[in-house]
């Protein structure tokens, strides 16, 4: 079965590159990020082709920005303007996961944010969580804002390490409708822990 899904989180590097890469390993899909800022050198569309079977496809991104900032400012920089239209999901008979940049509300414009691309492309969505003091206030406004435009929410990922009464006030309040998935806390990131990760997993 064909599986599509947009990788999105509740912040900036709480390890959207990291389980995009697990899943698209998992799925056997085509991995796609419509905007890189900056680190062109070692882009997350890099990252994830060194962690995933050769034989799985990486699509170009859309658009490839020098600055490492927001799109929108970024862009502005190469006097660029980023509209919706401008994207349009990769033509593939695989599975395909779509990595968004920081979170829902990262701006793509002055007036069109991240949440706005994923209402486009009409993805279930994947939020990625990370362990840190504010996480289960970002979590949850993630969830509404997502809820809040009908947007289906597939997983929500809880990457590395917990605190056990944050962990337990998360899966407390996540709706019962969306998977949790457990990542492990991987300290050394590579082919060989991606795919072990990968094979650990039971999705429904």
């Amino acid at each position: 079965m064909k599986t599509d899904l947009f990788i999105t989180g509740i912040g900036t590097g709480i390890g959207k590159t990291v389980t995009s890469a697990v899943l698209t390993q998992y799925f056997k899909a085509d991995y796609w990020k419509p905007i890189q800022s900056g680190d062109l050198d070692q882009s997350d569309s890099l990252t994830v082709k060194s962690m995933i079977d050769n034989d799985l496809i990486i699509h170009p991104e859309r658009f490839k920005l020098n600055y490492p900032a927001s799109p929108h400012q970024s862009a502005a920089m190469e006097n660029i303007e980023i509209n919706l239209d401008d994207f349009q999901l990769p033509n593939t008979e695989n599975s395909l996961l779509v990595e968004g940049a920081g979170g829902l509300f990262v701006p793509l414009n002055n007036y069109k944010f991240m949440i706005d691309l994923i209402a486009k492309f009409n993805l279930k969505t994947v939020l990625v969580v990370r362990d840190y003091l504010g996480c289960i206030n970002h979590t949850l406004l993630s969830i509404e804002a997502l809820q809040h435009r009908n947007l289906e929410i597939a997983y929500v990922v809880l990457n590395g390490n917990f605190e056990p009464a944050t962990k337990d006030v998360l899966i407390k309040n996540i709706p019962k409708t969306i998977q949790i998935i457990e990542l492990p806390e991987l300290n050394l990131l590579s082919k060989e822990t991606i795919n072990k990760v990968s094979k650990s997993l039971k999705i429904k």
